[in-house]
């Protein structure tokens, strides 16, 4: 699965490559509550629309006056939501919150860093996007790590990244609710196995199925600090090659399914095997919250409580 981010680039470029001149919106600023966190996007161009700024009435008001042609946004125009009590009542935006979203018209001129943008974020790089609010010039930059939004008079910076991965190792009953968890919260997920009867028989959401040996598989998908890593198989002989791999990766979650007794063997395993200290302690094992959970979807909700906690914390 694309992330949003990627879905909305890449509409723009096929409209941009038919000589469209379609909108790129952003939400900049939002005070109090708000449906969709700064930095959500959506693409307009004609009745058509990708991405989501809210999923309600301030969204359905923008894309009127859009389509309407109500906004000349040839150059950036900042757009405020929520200025009063009878606005916030009538778009529905809660606790008297208001957004300040950033309307750009598009040109086929601006091609080449939307095309750039769709190319970096395919090969799983961050970016920087800056945008003059007086000229709508726009340029990308890499970066090496993610880059917060900021607004100034002049300028806008929006960083731009890969959408969060979680490579789940063996395709069992488990692996398969939790790739719907996953999936429901904006993961991609890629599942691998070594067993061909066990992917054979996979019964979980439509997802990438990677069959082969679960250290090669980490080393060429799932080695940048947007993963997350976690073992399931309860087979040393899989899990363990897996995690020798995947502690080595700059992964910023690594986890292993199994009780206190097999982690106490697993890590002696992994000492055994050249495993440093300090790479031992990044993994989190057994994995998930302690809520004593016995179900696969118990467990599952125990793996992805204890990541959104820590993600939360990044």
């Amino acid at each position: 699965m694309q992330s949003q981010d990627q879905e909305v680039f890449e509409k723009l470029v096929e409209w941009l490559k038919n000589g469209d001149s379609p909108y790129l919106c952003t939400i900049v600023e939002a005070i109090g509550s708000s449906p969709r966190p700064v930095g959500s996007m959506l693409g307009c161009c004609g009745e058509y629309s990708v991405g989501t700024l809210s999923g309600g009435c301030v969204e359905e008001d923008l894309l009127e006056k859009l389509r309407m042609n109500a906004i000349d946004a040839s150059t950036p125009q900042l757009i405020e939501y929520g200025v009063s009590a009878e606005e916030n009542e009538r778009l529905g935006l809660p606790c008297g919150g208001r957004l300040h979203i950033l309307v750009q018209q598009l040109s086929p001129a601006n091609a080449d860093w939307v095309v750039d943008v769709v190319e970096a974020l395919r090969a799983r790089q961050s970016m920087a996007r800056t945008t003059e609010l007086k000229t709508g010039v726009t340029t990308i930059q890499v970066t090496e790590d993610y880059v917060a939004l900021s607004l100034t008079q002049d300028s806008l910076t929006q960083g731009l990244g890969p959408k969060m991965q979680m490579l789940l190792v063996g395709a069992g009953q488990l692996a398969q609710v939790l790739a719907q968890l996953a999936l429901a919260m904006d993961y991609e997920v890629l599942v691998t196995d070594t067993r061909d009867d066990v992917i054979a028989q996979w019964q979980g959401p439509e997802v990438e199925l990677l069959h082969g040996l679960p250290d090669d598989i980490i080393a060429r998908r799932s080695s940048d600090p947007k993963n997350v890593i976690v073992t399931l198989t309860h087979d040393p002989r899989i899990d363990d090659m897996a995690l020798l791999e995947a502690l080595e990766t700059s992964a910023w979650y690594v986890g292993a399914l199994g009780s206190i007794r097999t982690t106490r063997a697993r890590l002696e395993r992994l000492a055994a095997l050249g495993v440093t200290e300090t790479q031992l302690q990044r993994l989190h094992a057994p994995v998930g919250l302690d809520i004593g959970s016995k179900t696969p979807w118990e467990i599952a909700v125990a793996i992805m409580a204890e990541i959104t906690q820590l993600r939360r914390k990044l």
